[in-house]
């Protein structure tokens, strides 16, 4: 996918990237705007060029996660744990607008690299800075991981079956979170130096971040000091502490359907839902006689009741196929229905192919053309461009430190051979 001849919204900007893991998401936004990301990672690869690695070879210049999160970037090789490197890097943030980065809380205020440091040297420099729990409080300096930032924000807490202990998804999903604040503070950041040419330090916290996904499990809480629970694909009602199924099993997968009563769509919903299951011959006499506003709501619904009603309903769905249920019965019927889509649903949805979605973008070193996710946003004159694959490690080296930042060639060979680049 190409933007023809429109211009990109952050053409004239140079972010500075030195996040790691799910982080990296934030600058591959910010490029996919059309800002010049230039993604700096240690001399010998970054440690996010992790599996798994295309066609289950075992590379790091074919990590599938470096492809993800590094598209739209430019890459160059730089150690600045080093008084080279660091020397180096404050070259390169007066050339920059934002500087990304993913360490320690302090980390960089140790080696001289802090925000305060930068913004003597380029006044205006806006720097994003993703830790597990923020810059400043009692946690600020803890180490944290994706799962501890689950646990402390309270969302790991609901995740999983009641039966069981919290269940968390291994991938970097709070750190995506965080890299995608990290992007809409930088930009907000930005708003604000274009009106008072002032820089900013944009603080952001994954604890933070992933209070979000609890959705109402903390009002609930303050409201009525009910702890929301596990729920394994139900809905709960803390007042009878009944638990509604939500997920059915069909012949190819799964779909999600809203058996409820009580008041409408609701209602509605589920009559029509039964009334299709007896044109198939599927439902029983008292199932057809239940009264959905008064017997069946949430006030009164007994576990057992409930139970019942899920067992016929799943028994029905279990004769029909994802898009049976989903265009005869959530398009035709409305009920309230929608299939629960795989990997293999979202590469063939017709929406987004319709859209024009998928990108594709040429790796030459493979010899081939991968399809990429598109867009995360559209913009109607200046439409997020797709244009660079992943770097290689230290690929764009010569072009950024020769041609760019003006070293000598005798100057970056000497670099390279002192392993600062």
């Amino acid at each position: 996918m190409n933007n023809g001849e429109k211009p990109t919204a952050l053409e004239p900007y140079r972010v500075l990237d030195l996040t790691e893991g799910g982080c990296l998401i934030g600058a591959r936004m910010l490029g996919d705007l059309g800002a010049d990301v230039i993604k700096i990672e240690p001399p010998g690869g970054s440690p996010s060029r992790i599996a798994p690695f295309y066609r289950d070879i075992p590379d790091t210049e074919r990590s599938l996660f470096w492809f993800a999160y590094n598209a739209n970037k430019r890459g160059v090789t730089l150690d600045i744990d080093r008084t080279g490197g660091q020397e180096i890097f404050k070259a390169l943030v007066r050339t920059a607008d934002i500087v990304m980065e993913s360490f320690a809380a302090g980390y960089m205020d140790r080696m001289g690299l802090g925000y305060a440091d930068l913004s003597k040297i380029k006044p205006d420099i806006i720097m994003a800075s993703i830790t597990p729990f923020g810059q400043s409080g009692p946690k600020a300096h803890y180490r944290g991981c994706d799962l501890t930032t689950w646990a402390s924000s309270g969302f790991l807490y609901i995740c999983g079956s009641p039966d069981r202990s919290p269940n968390w998804i291994s991938f970097p999903q709070a750190s995506l979170f965080g890299g995608a604040e990290a992007a809409a503070g930088a930009m907000c950041a930005l708003w604000h130096r274009q009106a008072t040419g002032e820089g900013q330090h944009v603080d952001v916290s994954l604890q933070e971040c992933f209070l979000s996904p609890n959705f109402n499990a903390l009002q609930m809480w303050d409201v009525n000091k009910v702890n929301t629970r596990r729920l394994a694909g139900s809905t709960y009602i803390p007042a009878t502490g009944v638990m509604q199924k939500t997920y059915y099993e069909c012949k190819d997968g799964y779909v999600m359907i809203l058996v409820q009563g009580g008041a409408e769509p609701m209602v509605s919903s589920t009559r029509r839902l039964v009334q299709w299951m007896d044109e198939n011959g599927m439902a029983e006499d008292w199932l057809k006689e239940v009264d959905w506003v008064n017997e069946y709501n949430a006030a009164t619904l007994s576990q057992e009741f409930a139970g019942k009603v899920e067992a016929e309903v799943a028994r029905f769905t279990a004769t029909k196929t994802k898009m049976e249920l989903y265009e005869e019965g959530g398009v035709n019927r409305r009920i309230l229905l929608a299939p629960v889509s795989n990997a293999r649903d979202i590469c063939e949805n017709k929406q987004l192919e319709a859209r024009e979605y998928w990108a594709e973008l040429e790796h030459t070193e493979l010899g081939e053309t991968l399809t990429y996710c598109g867009p995360f946003l559209r913009l109607s004159e200046t439409p997020p461009a797709y244009h660079r694959r992943a770097p290689l490690i230290g690929e764009h080296n010569e072009e950024i430190y020769l041609n760019e930042l003006g070293l000598s060639v005798e100057k970056l060979k000497s670099l390279k051979q002192t392993g600062i680049v």
